[in-house]
């Protein structure tokens, strides 16, 4: 029997022992928790860092990408530029191709028959009014392309200038033709009959051919003479005529005058001279 109860004695010990062990047992074991919990944190910061910094990295993106735009704009300006050039260079190429369409087929001889003056030009010459003497300095054509100096006309003798607004038209011709008829009228009073108009030689010349004019015709497309006459005014050709005594004054106009009449008045103030 006393051996059962040291049995049991001693067998009770070792229980609180055990108890009084497992106690150190669960505080070791929360620690290594606490080390594993700080682990995660950190790493939780890194990857929030991590972000932020990628969000930064984003947003500083997206405003370099807000502030690159004004480059393409240059960009696209250029090729604005060019097609305005293009554009500009389309149209002189139109417009030197329709001169040329218009020289090719005829249609610029008008125009060129007889030019509007330029004020540069018609400034050289005053007016020449009744007592004038015919302008020296100035050289004009005829119907054959040859020279005329306007002052010498009538350095031997007197001059009838009779003015028509174009070659070979209904009342020109019916001007120049009453000229025609009574020329030797005028030779025979010692005057000399020209024609004057901003026609170009080759034109009179076949108007001459055509009407048989025993005169000459005198080309002046600036209209330079016709102007200091005073039948140069709006860029046309009054039908006039003028009558020079010998030397160069200017004794009678008619500015203007019928087709009918332009002849026959001349030939009259001639002779009552």
């Amino acid at each position: 029997m006393p051996r059962k109860a040291s049995a049991t004695t001693s067998t009770e010990p070792p229980r609180r022992s055990s108890r009084i062990t497992s106690q150190p047992k669960e505080v070791s074991k929360a620690a290594p928790k606490a080390s594993k919990k700080r682990p995660a944190a950190t790493a939780s910061e890194g990857a929030a860092a991590s972000d932020s910094a990628a969000k930064k990295a984003k947003t500083g993106e997206a405003k370099s990408e807000e502030q690159e735009p004004p480059a393409p704009q240059e960009e696209e300006a250029q090729p604005a530029a060019i097609a305005s050039e293009d554009a500009a260079a389309s149209d002189s190429g139109a417009k030197e191709s329709f001169i040329l369409y218009k020289a090719a087929t005829g249609e610029a001889k008008s125009e060129e028959a007889a030019p509007a003056p330029k004020a540069e030009d018609s400034a050289k010459l005053a007016k020449i009014e009744i007592g004038d003497i015919l302008p020296s300095g100035v050289t004009l054509k005829n119907e054959k392309g040859e020279d005329v100096d306007v002052a010498g006309l009538a350095a031997e003798k007197g001059v009838v200038l009779f003015l028509v607004p174009k070659a070979d038209t209904p009342g020109c011709t019916t001007q120049a033709c009453g000229f025609r008829d009574i020329h030797p009228d005028f030779t025979s009073v010692n005057y000399d009959v020209y024609c004057l108009s901003a026609d170009t030689p080759e034109a009179q010349t076949k108007w001459q051919t055509k009407k048989e004019l025993p005169f000459p015709l005198i080309s002046d497309p600036k209209r330079i003479l016709i102007t200091a006459l005073g039948a140069g005014e709006g860029g046309k050709t009054k039908r006039s005529h003028f009558i020079f005594e010998k030397g160069g004054k200017l004794l009678d106009k008619k500015n203007p005058v019928k087709p009918a009449d332009s002849p026959k008045l001349a030939l009259e103030f001639i002779k009552s001279l």
